[in-house]
């Protein structure tokens, strides 16, 4: 039975990589911030008929401080880096919000190595990979320009995690196999009412105003989980990156579309009408949000899944219109909408 730890496992992916890890047979140990959170992951798990409920341990870590981490690490063969330390919303200081991003990955990559982890796997984000590729067909191979305008500083935090992950694994003293996924905006369904931060794009739609005709990359957490999963059993995959999309893209548009055809009961939600691109282009002389939509209106779509296609043998269970409409159920089902 092989022992993983997963960090951050009350997040929405986390809780899901969780479940899926005692279903297929692992010993899982998970860091949380505040023992409180253990009755709610477990009823969770409850809920949803978790096989292994007693293969599943809880250690109190916080991504800001050294304290327990080499405890939570010991006898670990792999562990899951998925808690995000900081969620950006208003941020005044952009040195000061970026620091704990680094600052948890590199404690995290530290302490793993200090205790003979073999593997880590970390969940970075598509925003170190695509924002600057504007034409072409976006791959593993490809980082995002950190000096990129109107790149948000939650994407920039994940990047510059990224890099300084890379750069701490290639020292000469580091004995760690590596691995990154890079997931797109992630939707599917949610386990309770704590959903990911994309979902927020489902909510714009839902908010009666105009909307921007933004192309997006979706993914479900599902097909995240089982990528991650993968990048843990496949031995070819380490040090190597994997993007975690659907195929294709679907636009806002093409979403609030297919709420109205399937949710009659939120139609009178849905956005009227479009906000034009020259319009969005205007405001971003003026409009940090605005500069941020503008660089999601002209960055590259045309993203490749190939790479988890073809060494994972990953294959997607939800396409975009299946991942975007469990959000919605889920969104609906614990009245978040």
């Amino acid at each position: 039975m092989k022992k993983v730890l997963v960090t951050g496992g009350t997040g929405f992916l986390g809780l899901r990589l969780i479940l899926q890890l005692l279903n297929d047979g692992y010993d899982v140990r998970t860091t949380i911030r505040k023992m409180s959170g253990i009755d709610r992951i477990k009823k969770v798990l409850i809920t949803y008929n978790v096989k292994n409920l007693k293969h599943l341990s809880f250690i109190e870590a916080d991504l800001s401080q050294d304290t327990n981490w080499y405890q939570a690490m010991n006898d670990r063969e792999v562990v899951f880096s998925v808690a995000s330390p900081v969620f950006f919303e208003k941020v005044n200081d952009e040195s000061q919000a970026i620091k704990p991003a680094l600052d948890g990955i590199l404690r995290i990559l530290k302490f793993a190595n200090a205790s003979k982890v073999k593997r880590v796997i970390m969940t970075s984000n598509f925003g170190a990979v695509g924002f600057s590729k504007k034409d072409g067909l976006t791959t593993e191979n490809d980082w995002t320009d950190k000096n990129e305008n109107g790149l948000s500083v939650y994407e920039k935090s994940k990047l510059l995690a990224e890099e300084a992950a890379w750069k701490y694994i290639n020292s000469s003293d580091v004995d760690l196999e590596f691995v990154t996924i890079n997931p797109v905006a992630i939707f599917g369904p949610s386990l309770d009412a704590h959903v990911s931060g994309s979902f927020d794009l489902l909510k714009e739609i839902l908010n009666g105003k105009k909307m921007p005709n933004l192309p997006l990359n979706v993914v479900d957490v599902r097909d995240v989980v089982d990528i991650e999963i993968r990048a843990m059993e496949v031995k070819s995959a380490s040090m190597q990156r994997f993007i975690a999309s659907a195929d294709g893209q679907i636009s806002m548009q093409q979403i609030a579309k297919l709420i109205k055809e399937n949710y009659p009961d939120l139609n009178q939600r849905i956005a009227r009408g479009l906000l034009p691109n020259w319009l969005i282009t205007m405001a971003s002389l003026f409009n940090s949000k605005a500069k941020e939509g503008k660089l999601m209106i002209k960055m590259n779509r045309n993203v490749s899944n190939q790479h988890a296609k073809k060494v994972l043998e990953w294959q997607p269970i939800a396409n975009n219109q299946q991942a975007v409409m469990s959000a919605i159920d889920s969104l609906i089902k614990y009245e978040l909408v």
